[in-house]
């Protein structure tokens, strides 16, 4: 499989609609913390409206299409998952909680001599 992937920056209008929503962002949060006398609803609403804003902008510039570019090949990639069926989820899953029984009792055992061998040493514990 040989996929072609071509590599290509954001332009400077890019760059300066990207730079626009974190500073839509920002205003937001300063109007959350310039109006305190305001109803709390009210000033959650204008950071909520500054992050859509914000997310706005981001999605008609390089790096919105670069993200719904990797979504895309995303979904294309999930298409190709074989996904186990019900009696190998179902074996597997015993499988797991088999090794934690055995992993715990290993490590209980282990504790258990561990503890013996400290107090026959040094006759303390408890």
């Amino acid at each position: 499989m040989t996929d072609v992937i071509k590599v290509q920056d954001a332009g400077t209008a890019d760059q300066a609609k990207f730079v626009a929503a974190i500073l839509i962002v920002i205003a937001g949060v300063a109007a959350y913390y310039l109006l305190p006398n305001e109803s709390s609803w009210l000033r959650w609403l204008a950071v909520v409206v500054s992050l859509a804003l914000a997310a706005l902008v981001v999605w008609f510039s390089w790096y919105g299409t670069q993200f719904k570019q990797f979504v895309e090949l995303a979904r294309v990639e999930l298409r190709k998952v074989v996904w186990p069926n019900r009696q190998e989820t179902g074996m597997t899953t015993l499988v797991v909680f088999v090794f934690v029984v055995v992993a715990g009792l290993f490590f209980w055992l282990l504790d258990f001599v561990l503890a013996w061998a400290t107090r026959a040493i040094t006759g303390q514990g408890g």
